[in-house]
C-alpha cells in the first residue's frame, strides 16, 4: 500500500506546479462512481497541469470510477503557522498549552517550509521533547502545509504558569467506593456436567472479574472450539492425548472467554455444544502471571428469564461537553488506505465503533486481587461509516514512581506525565467519547476492565458491547500465524506502527478490525 501511495505521488510531484504537493484527502461517492482528491500545493500551477493530474488519478482508481480534482493552493505566512502551532497544542496537548502562549512561539519560514520554536521555562523542556509534541506539531503543520517542518525548544526564563490551570492529583478513593454486583435468574437448567450445589443466579459478565470465591455467569455462546493436546502422565512416563474447549460466551454486558477441561463422561455432550446456544458456566477468578482469568469448572445449559433485560448500573449521564481531551479530526499521515478496497460489510458502515487501547502501571484490573493498577495513557479512533473519524489520545497523571519494566515497555516516562489531567477528567472525556459506540480492542476485555472500573469510581458506567479483534483473528487466521499478538496481526495484513504506546495500537488494532470484518462479511452480534 506504502509503495502505491508513493508512486501516486511520485507522477503528480513530476508536474512542476504540483512538486511539492500534498494529498490532503479524498471524498468518494459510491453512488456517482466517482471521487475528488484534493491536493495542497504552493506553487503556481497550469490548466494544463490540472488536466494531466486527473489523469494520473483516475489511473488508480477501481475500474468503473471517475475522477475530480480539487487544488488548493495554500502557502503559509509566520502569523499563520504560529496561529495554528499554538491551537493545535491547545487543542490536542491542554496539560502542555498551560506552559505556552502564542507569543512563545517563533517561526522562521524557509523556501519550502519552516522551523519553529516554543519558549519555555527550564526544567519544562522534558514535557514537549519527551512527549512527542514537537514531532506530532510537524506532522500536523505538514497534513495542511506544503514543506517540511521542524521544531524545538528554546530555553527562557519565565514566571510559573497560574496554578489554577494545572490541576491538583485526585484522593485516592478508589478504596472507598463499593462496587455493584448485579445478578439475574438462571432459568431451564439442564445437567450436562452436573454442580456440587446448584446456583440459581448468575452475575452479569460485565462484574463478574470484581466477584470473589465461586460463582455463576449464563449467557449465550458467541465461539465454541475444541483443542487437542498432549499431557506428560510422571506416573506412567507416557503422553496421553487431552482434550480442552475455548468457549467465548456473552450476555449482552460483556464478553467471558475461557478455557474448559471436560470428564470422559461429558465430552460428547460438550462436544454436541455450538454457537447460539445458552449455558451456564461455574467457575471462579485466578490470578496467572499477573493477569486475572476465570478458571470454569462446571458447564450446563441454562438461561436468562424470557423476555430478559440487562438492568444498567445508576450512574452520571453523558457530559454535554468536553472539558479536558478534545477528539480531533483523524488524519493518516501517510496517506495509507486511500486507494484500499472500497466495499466494506454493512455491520461495519451502520454502527459507530470506538477502539481503544490503554498503558497501564501494571497487569492487576481486577480489584478482588488487591490494588488496581493505574492508566497512565488512553488511545482511541471513532470510526463511523466504515472509516476513521476522529481520534482521542491523553497520558493520565499517576502519583506514583512508574518502574523500570513499564518505562521500557511503553517508552512512557515519568516526565511525560507531569502536567496530564487526573483520570477523573480524562474518564469523563473518554466516556463523551464512545457514547453510542461499540467498544473494539485487542483483548479487548483486560482493557475494558480498567475503563469499566475507574469509570465507575466517578459515576460513569461503561455498558458498551465489545468486539475483540483477538478473537476474531483467531477465528479467520487459525494456522496462519504463529500466535495472534496485535503486532503479529499488523504485520500480517502489513500495518506498521510504535507498539506499546496506546493510540497507535489502537489506530492499527483499528485498522486490523477494519480487515478481519470485511473477510468475515457479518460481525457475531
Amino acid at each position: 500500500m506504502a509503495n502505491r501511495i508513493e508512486e501516486y505521488l511520485a507522477e503528480i510531484r513530476a508536474l512542476s506546479g504540483l512538486k511539492n504537493a500534498i494529498l490532503r484527502g479524498i471524498t468518494v461517492s459510491k453512488r456517482e462512481h466517482s471521487a475528488e482528491f484534493t491536493l495542497i500545493t504552493d506553487k503556481t500551477y497550469s490548466a494544463r497541469e490540472e488536466t494531466e493530474a486527473k489523469e494520473i488519478c483516475e489511473k488508480y482508481l477501481p475500474d468503473g470510477f471517475s475522477a475530480r480534482v480539487k487544488i488548493v493552493k495554500r502557502v503559509p505566512d509566520e502569523e499563520t503557522l504560529k496561529g495554528q502551532i499554538y491551537a493545535y497544542v491547545k487543542r490536542a496537548f491542554p496539560a502542555a498549552s498551560a506552559f505556552l502562549d502564542e507569543e512563545g512561539i517563533e517561526v522562521e519560514m524557509l523556501s519550502s517550509g519552516a522551523n519553529f520554536y516554543v519558549k519555555i521555562a527550564s526544567g519544562e523542556q522534558s514535557l514537549f521533547q519527551a512527549g512527542n509534541i514537537l514531532d506530532e506539531i510537524s506532522r500536523y503543520l505538514s497534513s495542511i502545509f506544503c514543506g517540511a517542518f521542524y521544531g524545538n525548544v528554546r530555553i527562557v526564563e519565565k514566571a510559573e504558569p497560574d496554578a489554577s490551570l494545572l490541576d491538583e492529583l485526585p484522593e485516592d478513593r478508589e478504596e472507598t467506593v463499593a462496587l455493584e454486583i448485579r445478578r439475574f435468574p438462571i432459568c431451564n437448567y439442564q445437567k450436562i456436567d452436573g454442580v456440587d450445589e446448584l446456583m440459581d443466579t448468575a452475575v452479569y459478565i460485565a462484574d463478574c472479574y470484581n466477584v470473589e470465591g465461586t460463582y455463576a455467569v449464563c449467557g449465550r455462546i458467541t465461539y465454541i472450539e475444541e483443542i487437542s493436546y498432549t499431557k506428560h502422565n510422571e506416573q506412567t512416563g507416557m503422553d496421553v492425548e487431552k482434550t480442552r474447549f475455548s468457549v467465548s460466551l456473552t450476555d449482552e454486558t460483556g464478553v467471558l472467554r475461557t478455557t474448559y477441561f471436560p470428564k470422559k463422561a461429558t465430552l460428547e455432550k460438550i462436544r454436541a455444544l455450538k454457537a447460539g446456544d445458552w449455558i451456564m458456566i461455574v467457575g471462579s477468578n485466578e490470578e496467572y502471571k499477573g493477569s486475572t482469568s476465570f478458571k470454569a469448572t462446571k458447564i450446563n445449559y441454562g438461561t436468562p428469564p424470557e423476555g430478559f433485560v440487562p438492568a444498567p448500573k445508576q450512574g452520571r449521564p453523558v457530559p454535554k461537553f468536553y472539558h479536558t481531551v478534545f477528539p480531533e479530526p483523524y488524519v493518516d499521515y501517510t496517506q495509507a488506505g486511500f486507494f484500499e478496497n472500497l466495499d466494506k460489510p454493512d455491520d461495519l458502515k451502520n454502527h459507530v465503533f470506538v477502539v481503544f487501547d490503554l498503558e497501564t502501571t501494571g497487569l492487576n484490573n481486577n480489584p478482588a486481587m488487591g490494588r488496581m493498577d493505574k492508566i497512565i495513557e488512553i488511545g482511541a479512533v471513532k470510526i463511523v461509516n466504515g472509516e476513521i473519524t476522529e481520534k482521542f489520545s491523553s497520558f493520565v497523571a499517576c502519583k506514583e514512581k512508574l518502574s523500570e519494566e513499564i518505562i521500557k515497555l511503553t517508552g512512557i516516562t515519568d516526565a511525560d506525565l507531569v502536567g496530564a489531567p487526573e483520570i477523573e477528567k480524562v474518564i469523563a472525556d473518554f466516556y463523551k467519547f464512545t457514547d453510542g459506540a461499540i467498544l473494539v480492542g485487542h483483548n479487548v476485555t483486560f482493557d475494558y476492565r480498567f475503563v469499566q472500573y475507574y469509570g465507575e469510581q466517578y459515576g460513569y458506567m461503561f455498558e458498551k458491547k465489545q468486539f475483540d479483534t483477538l478473537a476474531l483473528a483467531q477465528e479467520l487466521l487459525r494456522g496462519m500465524l504463529p500466535n495472534y499478538k496485535l503486532n503479529t496481526v499488523a504485520d500480517y495484513y502489513g500495518f506498521t506502527f510504535n507498539h506499546h504506546r496506546a493510540f497507535d495500537d489502537a489506530c492499527v488494532t483499528a485498522k486490523v478490525f477494519t480487515e478481519l470484518t470485511k473477510a468475515r462479511k457479518t460481525l457475531p452480534f
